[in-house]
């Protein structure tokens, strides 16, 4: 063999052998993705869009993460699947939500809060004589009884009004008893519900919480305390692959759309489009503008705190510090959180 004929030979052999084993390390890397799950509060909708948007751009994976999302329903319970071990993590309820599964001994921790404002609001027909909250005494309302009673609760409680003094019922999943006057106020999520009866040409009077001093932050992103403690390092991969997918879905909101349409075929893109232009409201709102998103804002939430525990609805023995975690949001690097 001439001196020609070795050096290509070696370096064919060398060649095939970097081949090789980038290979294996790629089949290695992708082997090594952690399997990990979500459970949603709802079905798929632009509720949650950021986290499907995660998933596209291949955030979750880029920490490491093979993440699967479970969509939510009417009789799936995510913080009693978390705490459970059932899911690593889950949209859940609201910040009272949050404090009440606590109360309860369940060992979930919330370590993001997606909505910096109160979500829900409450409509009356115009003409109808319904100014202010005030007017309800006397009137049935109706609110979901799923922790979104509590900001009813509190907003009447500011405005005067005890809640005996209000028929307040069960909401059903339709809006026609509202839109047939059968009952005179309805609770209506802001990205939701009011955009429904905005298309249908409904003409109604708006009280959002917000507008009379009660802030219930809300959809509180948890995991549970095993997680935590055993697997810190999959928890901080999660929340910023999450963050980041919601920044992305804030940034670029066509591109976001076409991925959810994408997981939820069925959807309606003008639905989910107006859905999303009203949750980013909520979304980058207070200090989600100035910290970050998802940001756990502790004044609002230990005031959210108080107010159950001064109604009876919680034992003073239930602390905010251990009822969530801070840390890993504070350790979410500012580009993927600073919208």
């Amino acid at each position: 063999m001439t001196l020609e004929k070795f050096k290509g030979y070696l370096g064919g052999a060398i060649g095939g052998a970097l081949a090789a084993a980038v290979i294996v390390i790629s089949t290695g890397q992708a082997m090594a993705l952690e399997q990990v799950s979500m459970r949603l509060k709802w079905l798929t909708q632009a509720q949650f869009i950021g986290f499907y948007v995660a998933k596209a751009k291949g955030f979750y994976e880029e920490e490491g993460l093979d993440m699967t999302i479970n969509p939510g329903g009417p009789n799936l319970n995510g913080e009693s699947m978390v705490a459970a071990g059932a899911e690593n993590f889950a949209v859940a309820g609201g910040a009272e939500n949050m404090l009440k599964s606590r109360a309860k001994g369940l060992p979930v921790i919330g370590i993001g809060m997606m909505l910096q404002r109160t979500p829900s609001a409450y409509v009356a027909h115009k003409g109808a004589g319904i100014g202010s909250p005030k007017d309800f005494k006397g009137k049935t309302v109706s609110t979901f009884f799923t922790g979104a009673q509590n900001t009813l609760f509190a907003v009447l409680s500011k405005e005067g009004v005890s809640k005996d003094e209000v028929n307040v019922i069960p909401q059903a999943v339709s809006l026609a008893p509202f839109i047939d006057k059968q009952v005179d106020v309805a609770t209506v999520m802001l990205f939701n519900e009011l955009n429904v009866l905005r298309n249908r040409g409904v003409e109604v009077e708006v009280f959002q919480a917000e507008d009379y001093g009660v802030s219930f932050p809300s959809d509180t992103i948890i995991t549970n305390e095993t997680m935590i403690k055993e697997r810190p390092e999959t928890v901080q991969g999660f929340l910023n692959a999450s963050i980041r997918g919601w920044k992305y879905a804030y940034e670029n909101p066509a591109e976001a759309i076409d991925i959810l349409m994408a997981a939820a075929p069925s959807l309606e893109r003008p639905h989910q489009t107006a859905m999303l232009e009203e949750l980013n409201k909520l979304v980058v709102a207070d200090r989600g503008t100035t910290d970050g998103i998802a940001v756990l804002d502790v004044e609002k939430l230990e005031g959210v705190r108080e107010f159950l525990i001064e109604n009876g609805e919680l034992p003073e023995s239930v602390t905010l510090a251990e009822s969530i975690n801070t840390s890993f949001w504070d350790a979410v690097p500012a580009a993927y959180k600073k919208p």
